[in-house]
């Protein structure tokens, strides 16, 4: 941080394959910039949405068809009764990430979520791994999801045999798999109303979400009549509100925080929000604490109406509003599943083509993708990429067996942009890349900067303003002439040692943050491997708990960084309880990606070494930032106002 090199180092730094084990390291750290109107160019994303509409986007994406039957099995080998505390808990975990995703997408209002966060705050490697977990969630997401929609339909038709041959699957022998027509013709669907434009797929999402909530409140507002006419008959079991004890909540908790994933798709519409100092913040938290108070009331009312151990595992909602007699409210329900589908789909289909776009404005994917359209202000290409993919994969593949997939790049995502949170607060980026076009300007600025003196020793004089975070000597002001005036000698002195100190609590918090995010897999490993020799469990177990709580200690005492306040866009959302919230959160999320199991990691690791693949052979030669030159934070504006390059 603060480096001063000669510029030219930079620009040549990651060219060829002789230079990756210097050049090719430091790409994966280097970071870029939060999106200004300096760095704006073509055709921008459309600023339609509001908090409605990002209220909608948040509750169409999270609340799918899972409630529906989630309820029933998880009651059954988990909770009981306690089902409503294991929602609660599960929605308080999820809350975590809500608050670093509120702060993080208001400061950083750009396309990309995660992926965003990650290249400003971590560095290009990591970003490219987010991006790309969070590439391979949404493609499997949509195409599970569109999968889900005709056996769904099968219950309004008498069964999936009964259904007509336009809706019903289809077996080929010659190939032995089950095609799905009509789920690969609702991904085509849905990605041509995603290309219309941004307002006009929004209220269409709005108008099926509210459908599907308008289903929730049916089963609530009816199962509450039938739970007070027939006394709550579950909650009357003999084995008490936890026959699971404590742990089974916090089990049932660990299962249902799943159903919570999808609100991070209101931050992937940052750049086409109006106001998004204060509509992101309030759509997420809005949307979050709507899809908690519907799953909480549900849960309630379905728990009482039937005792845990006989509900249905496959469709409870509906058997215990049956038991009641009300045999016609399994058509309301079947409707609400398919609605809630429809509208995760939306959600599924919504957010990739806008990581895609930021991959490819960042040139770690072909440009082809970052092209928007002139007249809906959508990325079309990336959209009608990601239905292709998406639809190919409904129409060929059972992918319930990927399920597990989905939840890595969720999760992976969770982590990164809790960890994104710490490293604003505590180191956050004191320099910026320019691009190598600004090269006069730097120069000018330079020499208008640096005096006689810095030509006299035969330096460099951008070696007065420029840095690059690749590199590690003194930090910038270390290099302070302190011998032009005598009088000045105690003030530059002064200076000198206040950056010493300030690099020194910077040091301090970058090795404190790595260090606990290491203490907390040692920790959440540890408690997981149930067959590791017990020694070798205990004595990590004892290594991370002790790092993660040093950490959280440290970052406690230790000031944050003053820079923090100025650090992308102003004004936003404030994310409460630094440090203590992101790491809790790091913890939570880290501990489910660890449980996830062996099989789905297997899966997971070929594709994230494919990834590895394409980013060594493509993302790290093409990148934006390959000849960007780094200069201080408090130069770039005024070496911008300076440029002839720069165009208005």
């Amino acid at each position: 941080m603060g480096i001063t090199v000669d510029s030219q180092e930079v620009r040549v730094g990651g060219d060829g394959a002789s230079s990756w084990c210097g050049g090719g390291f430091k790409s994966l750290v280097r970071r870029k910039q939060v999106d200004s109107a300096h760095a704006k160019k073509g055709t921008q994303l459309a600023k339609e949405l509001s908090v409605p509409y990002l209220i909608a986007i948040g509750v169409g994406s999270t609340i799918g068809a899972g409630v529906y039957i989630l309820v029933g099995t998880v009651a059954r080998e988990h909770t009981g009764p306690a089902l409503t505390l294991s929602f609660l808990v599960a929605g308080i975990a999820a809350a975590l990430s809500a608050f670093c995703y509120a702060e993080l997408s208001s400061r950083c209002p750009s396309a990309g979520s995660a992926y965003h966060y990650s290249f400003i705050c971590a560095g290009e490697g990591l970003a490219w791994l987010v991006g790309w977990a969070l590439l391979l969630e949404y493609t499997l997401s949509g195409a599970a999801v569109a999968r889900g929609i005709s056996p769904n339909l099968g219950f309004l038709f008498g069964g999936e045999n009964n259904l007509p041959a336009f809706l019903a699957r289809q077996y080929i022998p010659g190939l032995d798999v089950m095609v799905d027509p009509f789920a690969a013709v609702l991904v085509f669907l849905v990605t041509g109303l995603l290309s219309v434009g941004i307002k006009e797929s929004s209220r269409a999402q709005a108008i099926v979400t509210t459908a599907n909530v308008c289903a929730l409140l049916f089963v609530i507002i009816a199962g509450a009549y039938l739970g007070f006419k027939s006394g709550w008959v579950g909650y009357e079991v003999p084995t008490g509100y936890f026959p699971f004890g404590v742990d089974g909540m916090l089990a049932g908790s660990a299962t249902v925080f799943f159903s919570y994933i999808g609100f991070d798709s209101v931050a992937s519409t940052a750049e086409e929000v109006k106001n998004p100092q204060r509509d992101l913040p309030l759509g997420i938290g809005a949307a979050l604490s709507i899809c908690c108070a519907l799953y909480m009331l549900v849960s309630f009312v379905i728990v009482g109406l039937v005792p845990y151990h006989a509900m249905d595992p496959d469709t409870p909602i509906s058997t215990a509003f049956a038991s009641h007699g009300m045999h016609w409210a399994s058509y309301v329900i079947t409707v609400g599943a398919v609605t809630a589908l429809c509208s995760t789909l939306m959600g599924s289909l919504l957010p990739q083509p806008r990581i895609l776009m930021a991959m490819a404005r960042d040139g770690l994917l072909p440009s082809f993708f970052s092209d928007v359209n002139q007249r809906t202000q959508v990325p079309v290409k990336s959209t009608v990429a990601t239905g292709i993919a998406a639809a190919a994969l409904a129409f060929f593949m059972d992918v319930s067996e990927l399920a597990g997939m989905v939840s890595v790049g969720t999760l992976v995502a969770f982590t990164m942009v809790a960890i994104s949170v710490l490293i604003l607060r505590y180191v956050p980026p004191d320099e910026v890349p320019l691009p190598p076009s600004l090269e006069e300007s730097i120069d000018n600025f330079s020499l208008q900067n640096g005096g006689s003196s810095h030509k006299s020793d035969g330096k460099d004089p951008k070696a007065i303003i420029v840095g690059s975070s690749n590199d590690s000597t003194k930090p910038l002001l270390d290099q302070v002439d302190i011998s032009v005036e005598i009088p000045l000698i105690a003030k530059h002195l002064h200076i000198g040692n206040y950056v010493m100190n300030e690099n020194r609590r910077r040091k301090i918090a970058g090795w404190t943050i790595m260090l606990t995010c290491i203490g907390t897999f040692l920790l959440t490993y540890s408690t997981s491997s149930l067959g590791l020799p017990s020694l070798l469990r205990y004595s990590l177990c004892g290594v991370g708990g002790a790092l993660l709580l040093s950490g959280l200690i440290v970052l406690t005492c230790i000031d944050q960084d003053d820079a923090r306040h100025n650090f992308g866009h102003t004004g936003g959302f404030i994310c409460p309880f630094v440090p203590l919230l992101p790491i809790a959160c790091i913890l939570i999320n880290v501990y489910l990606l660890v449980n996830l199991g062996a099989a789905t990691w297997t899966r997971v690791s070929v594709w994230l070494i494919i990834g590895v693949f394409v980013y060594v052979f493509y993302g790290r030669t093409h990148s934006s930032l390959r000849d960007a030159v780094y200069v201080p934070v408090a130069h770039a504006d005024e070496i911008y106002r300076t440029s002839t390059n720069y165009v208005s």
